[in-house]
């Protein structure tokens, strides 16, 4: 019986293709818009992360609470005191650090590698298959031999021989290969795989296996672990306490079946309090360890702005809905003769009904097809403005999921468009529609749910308005924020393999002071320097610093970013000095104890006196911290975000760390920064071939990245926003136009009375501004609720913005203003003679 329905809808839609193809492609437009942003959801929220039991995988992240500092890396002895301490929850604990590193190939050239250090249980832990060879096994871990005995001077550390003392036999470090750097460098030749040396560094590498392809890690973006190393290293730890301060790893746990995070934590507590018991410095520090769910924590970030998009396209998906709700309404009413008619004929209000609902499902079923073919181009669109640090992006497609969606939407959406006209039509008023002569009979009913549905519309544009305007404002304000330095004419790149050949720092640091005079000589230059970090880059990490005050109470120290940079940096950034001097060539030289502090930290150390010349403590090369001069104070600088201030800073030189650290270049000049790219390579490969260059661009993309999240989030919702302006305006235009014609007969009664024409444009038109005044009443209330979600994503704005708010309004009674204008216009051209005869 339903197939009757769904060929008479058809036979019906195809007498209306203006209508049937005008509902459609709404409907398309918000099935398409919703399955697109879901498939970000499903792939980033949703879907469990690909690792065997990965709902009982968790990281252990230390924090130094006291510092105000989260996420730290753990040192050996640190991760070590944790796995040998969480038997009673945990399945295992297995730990890793990433970096990159420069690899010779065999024609004498370099290439640039990703590598992780992991422990040995690693790839058992989280499930990867080994293709070729053999997993690390647990000897492939043991820590390397201490120096011979009586071969450590008095009162030297641990791990630090006398210097004609014979050297401790080293046990081989064993490495296995990722599927794509072995297709790549080896061409799948197995037989490396037990008998390959791999040399980075001073460090040979014996490949004992190969990964199987797909393997991928998925961390939080502020970890800095690489998703897809290229060799993967087997960590011999050893449990040196005088080292525990030097921090990389970061560890990732597994809970036994059943065990649940609040034990788990409770087992890490106990360690972290055993730990501040034995080391003062973690008790003073605040040291804790916090457990993280893996898959949430990695999307902790980028949560919030998912949400937001989905309730986005959600609001645009209602709102199509409601535009085709109306659409259906009027039809109805235009239909409402005939449903008399049938109705009179004996035909039953659920027939009725039925009929309706089969042309509602026709409808949906063509803009969901539509709105999956919008959603395939729109995800492809999606990938290419998405920020790069969104997990798993390449993994977003149309899959069953997707698929599955779009159907329950379109489903959904018969419901929600469908059934409030089909009830409403199939319930005719009989003997006085059959009565009525008049042309426009069928639009005397109805009026009321129109209405309401144009307010719905109205309302939920208005929320989607003002998600738009704050990120606008958000967006804004972000390409006001001054960096503290000045990206354009910048070029930057990495220049990777300086320690190859050269153990000495004096080696080093002769090849830096080669390299620079080179760059400073090519055409357009005006100045070059290095640096390590560099801004907006990544890899930034705190060092603690204090005052006289805290050897006494190390709980008086504080945290710190570190940059170690070569003479020149400030001038070639342009970041401003305010007091002292900058580091000069004099100053990059061993034994040199001299730093720069940004205004924030001089703020803090010295608030009543210039900090020029006074001294603060520092831990950066010795166990234990040491003094050095102020020479500087320079301007702050946004070196981790654009949106946030980040921790204060604390720069040094190259030659304080033991030179050729600084890596990353920045070459100003008054051009293009790209049209340097050729010389520079060619200046760097003159000096010497084997030196690797890596990341060349202009600081420029470095910002723009930064700003990725923000104008993602404002490109969608700003485009969803137009949509559902432009599918509200239309709504809106669509009631009043059908008012017109219903009260065609009383206009013209009006104008026969004196009524002037512009009195009947101003009727009109205030019709639609009031409809408009109440759903934006009603969205107001509702943007106050929604917008909160956004919070996290707003620079230098609140959810609750009042210029905004209103901004919006009053963009919308414009947009009102003018979908009401031209049914005004119509009405108040009428002929009351020809308006009469429609009575």
């Amino acid at each position: 019986m339903f197939r009757k329905d769904l060929a008479y809808a058809w036979r019906t839609l195809k007498k209306s293709p203006v209508f049937a193809l005008t509902a459609a492609l709404t409907l398309a437009l918000g099935i398409g818009a919703s399955a697109a942003i879901f498939s970000v959801t499903d792939t980033v929220l949703l879907r469990p992360l690909p690792y065997p039991d990965s709902d009982r995988l968790v990281l252990a992240c230390s924090d130094m609470t006291r510092r105000h500092v989260r996420d730290f890396p753990f040192s050996n002895a640190n991760f070590i005191d944790l796995r040998n301490g969480t038997k009673q929850f945990f399945e295992d604990i297995a730990a890793i650090n990433t970096g990159r590193a420069v690899v010779p190939r065999d024609d004498g050239t370099s290439e640039q590698v990703t590598f992780a250090g992991i422990t040995t249980n690693f790839f058992h832990l989280l499930g990867a298959r080994i293709l070729v060879g053999r997993d690390f096994a647990d000897s492939d871990g043991a820590p390397q031999p201490p120096p011979p005995a009586g071969a450590r001077p008095n009162g030297a550390n641990a791990n630090a021989a006398a210097p004609n003392a014979p050297a401790a036999p080293q046990l081989p470090t064993y490495a296995i290969l990722s599927y794509s750097y072995w297709q790549r460098r080896y061409g799948g030749d197995t037989s490396i795989v037990g008998h390959g040396l791999l040399r980075t560094g001073n460090v040979s590498l014996q490949i004992v296996g190969v990964l199987a392809p797909g393997f991928e890690l998925f961390f939080p973006a502020n970890m800095n672990i690489d998703p897809s190393p290229d060799i993967w290293v087997a960590n011999r730890i050893a449990y040196d306490a005088a080292q525990r301060l030097n921090v990389a790893l970061q560890p990732v746990g597994k809970l036994k079946p059943g065990a649940s995070l609040r034990q788990a934590q409770s087992e890490v507590d106990a360690v972290a309090a055993q730990d501040r018991q034995a080391v003062p410095i973690m008790q003073t520090a605040g040291y804790s360890i916090r457990l993280e769910p893996m898959k949430s924590y990695l999307v902790t970030g980028v949560r919030p702005a998912i949400l937001a998009l989905m309730g986005a396209v959600i609001f645009l998906l209602l709102i199509a809905c409601s535009n085709v709700a109306n659409l259906l309404l009027v039809r109805a009413s235009l239909r409402e003769r005939e449903l008399a008619v049938r109705t009179a004929l004996g035909g039953s209000r659920w027939r009725l009904v039925r009929q309706m609902l089969a042309e509602a499902l026709l409808l949906s079923a063509f803009g969901t097809v539509a709105g999956l073919g919008l959603a395939w181009a729109g995800i492809r669109e999606l990938l290419a403005i998405a920020p790069p640090d969104l997990p798993r992006l390449q993994s977003v497609s149309v899959n069953p999921a997707v698929l599955a969606f779009a159907a329950l939407a379109g489903l959904l959406a018969t419901v929600v468009f469908g059934v409030a006209p089909a009830l409403r039509a199939s319930q005719p008023d009989v003997m006085n529609v059959l009565r009525s002569s008049a042309r426009n009979a069928g639009l005397s009913g109805g009026g009321l749910l129109r209405n309401a549905v144009v307010v719905s519309e109205v309302a939920l544009c208005f929320v989607l308005l003002i998600g738009s305007g704050l990120m606008i404002r958000s967006f804004l304000a972000l390409e006001r924020i001054d960096p503290g330095y000045d990206p354009k004419g910048l070029l930057t790149f990495n220049v990777l393999g300086a320690f190859q050949g050269r153990p000495q720092p004096a080696q080093r640091a002769a090849l830096l002071r080669e390299l620079g005079d080179k760059l400073r000589g090519l055409p357009g230059v005006q100045a070059v320097s290095a640096s390590t970090p560099f801004p907006l880059a990544g890899g930034f990490a705190p060092i603690r610093w204090g005052l006289e005050p805290a050897l006494a109470d190390p709980s008086k120290f504080q945290a710190a970013d570190l940059q170690i940079v070569l003479p020149g940096y400030f001038e070639t950034l342009h970041t401003p000095l305010l007091w002292g001097r900058t580091f000069t060539d004099a100053d990059n030289a061993p034994g040199r104890k001299v730093a720069i502090v940004d205004q924030a930290l001089a703020a803090k150390a010295y608030p009543h006196a210039s900090a020029v010349g006074k001294r603060i403590l520092i831990r950066v090369n010795t166990p234990e911290p040491e003094w050095v001069e102020i020479i500087g104070v320079a301007g702050h600088q946004r070196d981790t975000s654009l949106a946030e201030s980040g921790r204060e800073q604390i720069y040094v030189t190259d030659a304080y760390t033991g030179s050729g650290v600084a890596q990353t270049w920045a070459l100003r000049t008054a051009g293009d920064p790209a049209s340097l790219a050729g010389p520079v390579r060619a200046a760097v490969a003159q000096l010497d071939p084997r030196l690797l260059i890596t990341d060349l661009a202009p600081m420029q993309d470095l910002v723009e990245k930064a700003q990725a999240p923000t104008r993602f989030s404002l490109l969608l919702i700003g485009v969803f926003a137009v949509i559902a302006a432009l599918l509200a305006g239309v709504g809106l235009y669509g009631v009043l136009s059908t008012v017109v014609r219903q009260r065609t007969a009383e206009i013209g009664v009006r104008m026969a009375m004196g009524a002037v024409p512009g009195n009947i444009f101003k009727l009109v038109v205030a019709q639609g501004l009031r409809l408009s005044a109440i759903g934006i009443a009603f969205g107001l209330l509702m943007a106050l609720a929604a917008t909160r979600v956004m919070s996290s994503m707003l620079v230098n704005i609140k959810a609750t913005d009042p210029a905004t708010y209103a901004l919006m309004a009053v963009l919308f009674f414009v947009i009102a203003a003018l979908a009401s204008w031209m049914p005004a216009r119509r009405a108040a051209a009428l002929n009351p003679t020809v308006a009469l005869r429609e009575m």
